[in-house]
Order: C-alpha cells, then sequence, then structure tokens
C-alpha cells in the first residue's frame, strides 16, 4: 500500500541510499510516477517477472516530510472544488479519483473529486 511506499522512500533518503527496491502493486506504481513526474524522486521502474516482481526507485532527497490525510479506516473524499493548495503551492496533494491517482492540481483543472491520499512537500 502506499503508506508504506512512502515510509520506505523518507528511511532512503535518510540513509543516503541512491535507490530502494519495494514490492509491486499498482497503485503504489501509479503514485510512485506521479512523485517522479514531480520531481519528489528522479525515476521509477517496475522489474521482475510476475510472482516476484518489484519496483525499483532512484531517490533524489526532495522529498522532505508527508502526512496522510485518508487512513484504511477512514476515507476523506473531496469535491474538485474542495482541493487547496499544499504548503502555499511547495507541496503536492495526491487524490485517487475515477480517472486514476492524480496530483490536487491536475484534479483541479479536469474537475474531479475521490479520497485524498496524503500530502508531500
Amino acid at each position: 500500500m502506499y503508506t508504506n511506499l512512502l515510509v520506505q522512500i523518507k528511511n532512503g533518503q535518510m540513509a543516503k541510499k541512491e535507490q530502494i527496491k519495494v514490492p509491486y502493486s499498482n497503485m503504489d506504481m501509479s503514485v510512485a510516477e506521479v512523485l517522479a513526474k514531480n520531481k519528489y524522486i528522479d525515476s521509477v521502474a517496475k522489474k521482475g517477472r510476475a510472482p516476484k516482481r518489484y519496483i525499483e526507485i532512484k531517490l533524489n532527497g526532495n522529498l522532505s516530510d508527508f502526512k496522510f490525510i485518508s487512513k484504511p479506516s477512514r476515507r476523506l473524499y473531496f469535491g474538485s472544488k474542495d482541493l487547496k493548495s499544499v504548503k502555499q503551492g511547495y507541496g503536492l496533494g495526491l487524490i485517487s479519483t475515477s480517472k486514476g491517482i492524480m496530483s490536487t492540481k491536475k484534479a483541479r483543472k479536469e474537475n474531479v473529486g475521490g479520497v485524498y491520499l496524503f500530502e508531500v512537500w
């Protein structure tokens, strides 16, 4: 799940590692791709074969902290008009919509809402 992914990314950066490997899931892959697109990590690659697939993430040290908004026990849904900027535009919020996982800026632009996952800065 994306919670484990974020914690592993932050711990890898604190340990000054160049790359980390996490177990593959579709949600983790899409979250990592959005983080890579917004330059919080360098690159993302899917490696391995079907039963032992993993995600290889190259770190760059740009992710300083994160805050979970929705939790598995409590999902928080936001409409497109309720999405605000994170850290006055210096952060990034991720939202799970019917069109996939995207940043809050893109969700506002496409006028879609969904489950607000987390904020990163």
